[in-house]
């Protein structure tokens, strides 16, 4: 018999904390497709299979996972692809379309939901990275750098003046060798993005990374 498959299709019309993230973790790393007949898909995909099913719950879906394995690295993702109009519809009534790698745009997000957003972008296209600097000197200098990555320069251009509006102050990079850009915070526009993010703590999250980015923030301390 075939399995009925359920799904809130009105997720993304009205904004809260879990929608606010699922739209950044989409911005970040989702794809919507229409296929010649006129079908509406929109993927998620992570390596984290507890993060997906958690998604889902929140969307009321019950579609089914995939497993697939990176040819080159071995590496191991999830996906869900889930088909719905209405809800594709949703998402590029925010500015996501078909070909968003190179187009995306900040959303005109609501203010009580934009570190929702911002964290849900995070988990996608997110980094956060501590070392040691000026190892030449005699006093070392251990530092936190924290950021996103996207291919869209306007996307991140946009979301840097969003967020200097908050007093983080960040640079705007192009990456060696690739065709993206990376908006990268120091060690205290970095805690700073940490306490914005994770002001929640019910929220949706990949738990493994916000305990990375603690980790490497009290070393700082």
């Amino acid at each position: 018999m075939p399995v009925y498959r359920t799904l809130d299709h009105n997720f993304f019309k009205t904004w809260s904390p879990d929608m606010a993230y699922v739209l950044g973790f989409f911005w970040a790393d989702g794809t919507l497709t229409i296929n010649p007949r006129g079908g509406h898909y929109f993927v998620l995909e992570s390596k984290d299979k507890k993060l997906l099913e958690q998604i889902q719950s929140s969307m009321g879906s019950n579609h089914k996972l995939t497993k697939r394995i990176h040819k080159i690295n071995k590496a191991i993702a999830y996906r869900v692809q889930i088909g719905s109009k209405k809800m594709c519809q949703d998402l590029m009534r925010y500015g996501t379309g078909t070909q968003k790698t190179f187009r995306l745009e900040l959303p005109r997000i609501p203010k009580n939901y934009f570190n929702d957003f911002l964290r849900g972008y995070f988990d996608g296209d997110g980094h956060v990275w501590s070392g040691l600097m000026h190892k030449e000197r005699k006093t070392s200098l251990y530092v936190v750098q924290a950021g996103f990555t996207s291919c869209s320069y306007g996307f991140l251009e946009s979301l840097k003046e969003k967020l200097q509006e908050k007093g983080l102050i960040g640079s705007l990079v192009k990456v060696n060798n690739a065709s993206a850009f990376r908006l990268q915070y120091s060690t205290k526009s970095s805690k700073m993005l940490h306490n914005l993010m994770y002001s929640n703590s019910q929220s949706l999250c990949l738990r493994g990374k916000k305990i990375k980015f603690c980790q490497k923030l009290k070393m700082r301390s």
